[in-house]
C-alpha cells in the first residue's frame, strides 16, 4: 500500500516471555524455589490464588513452542533466565540440568533462525537470597553478579544480545513497598534499598557478561518507562507530574546512563533510609558501558496534585501519593485494556524521543509492548482479536514517528508470544498472540499473530489510515485463508 511504513534493514522482530510466567516445572531438575513460588501459595496475594506451578508447561513444551515461532516467522525471541533453575539457592554450586534446559533452547531457536536475546532476571529471585534480606541486602548484588558470570560462561558462546535486569522500578517498588508483587513487602525505606542495589547488581551483571562473553555480547537493561502528563495547565500540577516523572523515568535513566541520581530523590532518600545505602563508586558501576536499552512501554500516567496539597517527607509506611504529592487523573477520552490501562500509541513516541534528547543517541529496543483483552475461542476454534491487532499498529506506527524523527530504534519485542501467568493478576489477563487452553495446553494462534508473522515478512506496517479501516472493516490482514 501507499502509505505503509517501512522499518530500516535488519529491524529485530521478537517476542518476549518470562522464565516465571512460562516454564511450569516449578520443583523440578533441582531448580529451587523463587519468590514467586513462595508469594503466590500465601493466600489472598494472586487472583483466584493461581500461581505459577505449571504455567504455560514451556519447559516440557520447548521444542514445540519454538517450532511455533519459526512458523509466525519470529526473528527474535527475549527469554529470562530463572536464577534458581541454575543456583538453587542463589549462591550455591551450579545446577547442571537448569543450565542444560536453557542450552537447549537457545540452540534450539538457532537452528531454527531466532535470535536468543537472555534477560539474567525478570522478578524470580532465588528464595534463599530472600531469607537473607533479598535486594534490600547488599550481597544479593554480588551473587547477581556471580550468576551473571556462569549463565555468560554456558551461553556466551551463542548468545549476542543480553538484558541484565527486567524493570528494576517493579521489582523494587511493587515487591518491597506495595506488597502487591513478591516478596509482598510494603515497606517504602526497603523498597529504597532495593531499587538501588538492583541497579548495582546490573552494573556488576554487565561487566561480568563483559568480561565472560567478550567483545561480540550486547548488553543492555530494560526500563518501563511512563510518559507523565499533567492533568491540567497548573503550577501545581505540573510540578507534581515532574515528581512522579523523576520517581518512575529519571531515577533509573540518570543512574544507568549519566552515573547520578536526581537530587530531589538524594534528598527524600537519604532523609529515609540514611546515606548508608549509597557508598562510594556505586554509581560508577551503575553507569555500565551500555549498548542499548531497551524500553518497555504500555501506557502513560496523567496525574494532578493530590487533593491535600502537600508534599510530605516519605515515611517506611508512606504511599506514593502522600509524599510525591500526586493523584491520578484517568482520562475517560481513550479506549482501555481488559487491565484497565489507557491506551495511548502517542505516549511510546513520546517516550522514544525523549530518551534520545536527554541521554543521547543510544540504541534502542523496544524490549516489551502489548496488551490483554477478553480474547476466546469462538465455536469454530479462531481467537480474533482485533482490537489487540489495532493495539500493536498504533504502537508500531508510533515507533516509526520516532525513527523519522531520528531514533536510534533497532527493534521490537512483543508481549507476549503465549497467554501466560499474569502475576498478581494470575491466568485473568491474556496478554498472548497465541491463546493457551490452560487446562489442556493447547496453543491456538490469534488473529494478531497472523497480523504480526505479515509485518514481520514485510518489514513494515500500515499507516493509521489504512490501519484505521481494517480495524472498522473487522478485518485481520495477513491471516491465512
Amino acid at each position: 500500500m501507499s502509505d505503509q511504513l517501512v522499518f530500516p534493514k535488519d529491524f529485530l522482530w521478537g517476542v518476549t516471555t518470562a522464565a516465571y510466567q512460562y516454564e511450569g516445572a516449578a520443583d523440578e531438575d533441582g531448580k529451587g524455589p523463587s519468590i514467586w513460588d513462595t508469594f503466590t501459595h500465601l493466600p489472598g496475594t494472586v487472583h483466584h490464588g493461581d500461581n505459577g506451578d505449571i504455567a504455560c508447561d514451556h519447559y516440557h513444551r520447548l521444542d514445540s513452542d519454538v517450532e511455533l515461532m519459526a512458523e509466525l516467522g519470529i526473528g527474535a525471541c527475549r527469554f529470562s533466565i530463572a536464577w534458581p533453575r541454575v543456583q538453587p539457592d542463589g549462591s550455591s554450586a551450579v545446577n547442571q540440568a537448569g543450565l542444560d534446559h536453557y542450552r537447549r533452547l537457545v540452540d534450539a531457536l538457532r537452528a531454527r533462525g531466532i535470535e536468543p536475546v537472555v534477560t539474567l532476571y525478570h522478578w524470580d529471585l532465588p528464595q534463599g537470597l530472600q531469607d537473607v534480606g533479598g535486594w534490600t541486602n547488599r550481597d544479593t548484588a554480588k551473587r547477581f553478579e556471580d550468576y551473571a558470570r556462569i549463565v555468560a560462561d554456558a551461553l556466551g558462546d551463542r548468545v549476542e544480545r543480553w538484558v541484565t535486569v527486567n524493570e528494576p522500578y517493579v521489582a523494587a517498588f511493587v515487591g518491597y513497598a506495595s506488597g502487591q508483587h513478591a516478596p509482598g513487602l510494603r515497606d517504602l525505606g526497603a523498597a529504597v534499598t532495593a531499587a538501588h542495589h538492583l541497579l548495582l547488581g546490573h552494573g556488576m551483571a554487565a561487566r561480568a557478561i563483559a568480561e565472560t562473553a567478550g567483545s561480540s555480547a550486547q548488553i543492555g537493561i530494560a526500563l518501563n518507562l511512563v510518559p507523565v502528563t499533567p492533568a491540567s495547565k497548573s503550577d501545581e500540577d505540573a510540578a507534581a507530574a515532574r515528581r512522579l516523572d523523576v520517581h518512575l523515568n529519571r531515577w533509573f535513566l540518570d543512574s544507568v546512563l549519566l552515573g547520578r541520581y536526581p537530587e530531589m530523590l538524594l534528598g527524600e532518600y537519604v532523609h529515609l533510609v540514611g546515606d548508608d545505602f549509597l557508598r562510594a563508586g556505586d554509581l560508577e558501576i551503575i553507569r555500565a558501558d551500555l549498548d542499548f536499552l531497551g524500553v518497555n512501554y504500555y501506557t502513560r500516567r496523567t496525574v494532578a496534585v493530590s487533593a491535600d496539597s502537600k508534599v510530605a517527607p516519605p515515611t517506611r509506611r508512606s504511599s506514593y501519593s502522600s509524599w510525591l504529592g500526586v493523584d491520578e487523573r484517568p482520562r475517560d477520552d481513550v479506549p482501555r485494556t481488559s487491565t484497565g490501562w489507557a491506551i495511548e500509541p502517542d505516549g511510546l513516541t513520546e517516550i522514544l524521543l525523549r530518551v534520545r534528547e536527554d541521554y543521547g543517541d543510544i540504541p534502542l529496543y523496544i524490549t516489551e509492548n502489548g496488551a490483554a483483552f477478553f480474547d476466546y475461542a469462538d465455536p469454530t476454534g479462531a481467537v480474533r482479536d482485533p482490537e489487540r491487532i489495532e493495539y500493536l499498529s498504533s504502537h508500531l506506527v508510533a515507533a516509526h514517528a520516532a525513527i523519522s524523527k531520528g531514533v536510534d530504534l533497532r527493534g521490537y519485542f512483543l508481549w507476549s508470544l503465549l497467554d501466560n501467568f499474569e502475576w498478581a493478576d494470575g491466568y485473568s489477563q491474556r496478554f498472548g498472540i497465541v491463546f493457551v487452553d490452560y487446562r489442556t495446553q493447547q496453543r491456538i494462534p490469534k488473529a494478531s499473530a497472523f497480523w504480526y508473522r505479515g509485518v514481520i515478512a514485510a518489514n513494515a506496517v500500515d499507516g493509521p489510515q489504512s490501519a484505521a479501516g481494517a480495524s472498522a472493516t473487522g478485518q485481520s490482514a495477513h491471516q491465512p485463508d
